[in-house]
């Protein structure tokens, strides 16, 4: 993986120099972060995608062209409209983070039709379009760099795709991952999960919708200070960064035998809580 400059994770002008990427559930402080994350260590572009995004609402970035795109990805011609977009303005795409997923009700009493099929899309739909067409246009070399900031070269086949979820209930993403690994043999493509506990996303249960049809994680706020100490091994509720730097190291070269994995960033709660917690 490491063959060629194009994709080592120790270049000088950053691990992610150059590379076009995809996130999705951008309006959220995770996807958010995640932006950051990427634009920190050097991408060329990342196309901020989520239903309601606006330039307002997506980090702001001095030398990565940051896209706001209107669209969950959720269908398949969505998916495929942002591919031909991409490669149209950048000729190559290196990264896609499925960062769109929602909590769910807290029951299966609570749980409708609609409930069920809204949680489907958000968790499996997205990465299964994202593993069926992204990985041909991740696979096209360039062998001129662009005349876009950021720009460089692309000598040899790479690719990273990531699901981020809950680790309560992101199991349906977790079937595409694992399925993934058989299907991008010989791509040069990885696919790994994010499964995340609590995270501290700056709402408070006020604005927290209980079924949890509006948000991908519950307020850390949810739990006292005691119960954290409790049932989290680092005693805290994690924050958005800390979520988007494991993305970020799944994006980069320093990841390179790296896929199928799912790698597990809840404070160590559901090693110490494996009844309750399912991973």
């Amino acid at each position: 993986m490491d063959s060629t400059e194009d994709f080592s994770p120790y270049r000088s002008d950053g691990k992610l120099y150059g590379f076009v990427c995809v996130v999705t559930g951008a309006s959220q402080p995770v996807g958010q972060a995640i932006i950051a994350e990427l634009a920190a260590h050097g991408a060329a572009s990342i196309y901020a995608c989520d239903k309601t995004i606006t330039t307002s609402s997506i980090p702001a970035s001095t030398s990565t062209t940051i896209i706001p795109y209107p669209s969950t990805l959720t269908s398949e011609d969505e998916t495929l409209s942002l591919i031909d977009e991409a490669l149209n303005a950048y000729g190559r795409l290196d990264i896609w983070v499925c960062s769109s997923g929602l909590l769910g009700p807290p029951s299966i009493h609570d749980t409708t039709p609609a409930d069920m099929q809204a949680c489907f899309a958000a968790q499996s739909l997205a990465p299964f379009w994202a593993l069926k067409h992204a990985p041909p246009a991740m696979g096209k070399l360039v062998e001129k760099k662009g005349a876009y900031p950021n720009a460089v070269e692309k000598r040899q086949r790479y690719g990273s795709l990531i699901v981020v979820g809950s680790v309560a209930s992101g199991h349906a993403a977790l079937g595409v991952v694992r399925a993934g690994v058989a299907v991008l043999k010989g791509t040069g493509v990885r696919i790994n999960c994010i499964s995340a506990g609590q995270i501290d996303v700056g709402v408070d249960l006020h604005g927290m919708d209980m079924r949890g049809m509006s948000d991908q994680f519950p307020p850390a706020r949810l739990q006292d200070k005691d119960t954290k100490e409790t049932i989290i091994g680092l005693e805290r509720a994690g924050r958005p960064q800390e979520v988007a730097r494991v993305a970020g190291f799944l994006a980069s070269g320093f990841s390179s035998y790296v896929t199928g994995a799912n790698l597990v960033v809840d404070g160590g709660a559901s090693t110490m809580n494996p009844m309750t917690i399912p991973i």
